[in-house]
């Protein structure tokens, strides 16, 4: 079904450790309009669409997981360094407690992904 290259979309540069900075990419990555939430979003809504779209919904959907992919490797990047001591004063503290430095599918501050931030609605004049 894919081909998937086992190289980014895009080059990600990070040229320091930035915990602060990752705590903002964070929020890309498992926040309610972050890439996880788009990507599922996208994939759930090519089901109840006229059937002109749905392969673009599918396509879109799948480039929001390359999207994911490079916020992850930034956020990757970004802590490798670091240490508890930086993770602390950046706001991730409670986060490397729970998760050391791999990544959670959570917001910036902290609140776990959640379904409802699919936000799937139907549309009952099309009956």
């Amino acid at each position: 079904m894919w081909i998937y290259e086992k190289k980014l979309q895009y080059p990600v540069r990070v040229s320091k450790c930035d915990p602060r900075m990752a705590k903002f990419l964070i929020e890309q990555y498992g926040g309610a309009d972050g890439e996880l939430a788009a990507a599922l979003r996208y994939l759930n809504q090519r089901y109840t669409i006229p059937d002109k779209v749905v392969g673009l919904l599918n396509d879109i959907g799948t480039e929001e997981f390359a999207h994911l992919e490079m916020i992850a490797t930034m956020v990757y990047k970004l802590t490798k360094d670091a240490t508890p001591e930086q993770m602390e004063a950046a706001g991730l503290g409670e986060h490397f407690v729970n998760h050391d430095k791999a990544l959670f599918y959570n917001n910036a501050a902290g609140n776990p992904w959640t379904a409802t931030y699919i936000q799937a609605k139907g549309d009952p004049l099309m009956r």
